[in-house]
């Protein structure tokens, strides 16, 4: 079992900066890709990036890239996401997620963090 718990969101102005951080526990960090996804109200969910278990493969979905960062830190069992030029479209609650490897898909969830972003 893994537990993952995101923290770093609020409120910022458009063209600002913000890291979230997702730290995990219950199993070897090392051993999981992990992700990032986000939800806007009266949306559906949206994928944002992924790093692999190595931290060598990264993918992100157009509408961030150039902007966001991907990160990891297995020594602190720790995802970071790094955003900046942040846009109002950016809005979201923001989930992180662990991959094992073993079949298709995500894990396991986090309960998300809210980003805001003003114009």
């Amino acid at each position: 079992q893994v537990q993952l718990v995101e923290s770093g969101g609020g409120l910022v102005q458009a063209g600002g900066s913000l890291r979230l951080s997702c730290a995990a526990s219950g199993l070897t960090f090392s051993s999981l890709s992990m992700g990032w996804f986000r939800q806007a109200p009266g949306k559906t969910r949206e994928f944002v990036a992924r790093i692999s278990r190595s931290g060598v493969m990264i993918h992100y979905t157009d509408s961030v890239k150039g902007r966001f960062t991907i990160s990891r830190d297995n020594a602190k069992n720790t995802v970071y996401l790094q955003m900046n030029s942040l846009k109002p479209e950016d809005t979201a609650v923001y989930y992180c997620a662990a991959d094992m490897g073993v079949s298709s898909g995500y894990d396991y969830w986090g309960q998300g963090t809210q980003v805001t972003v003003s114009s």
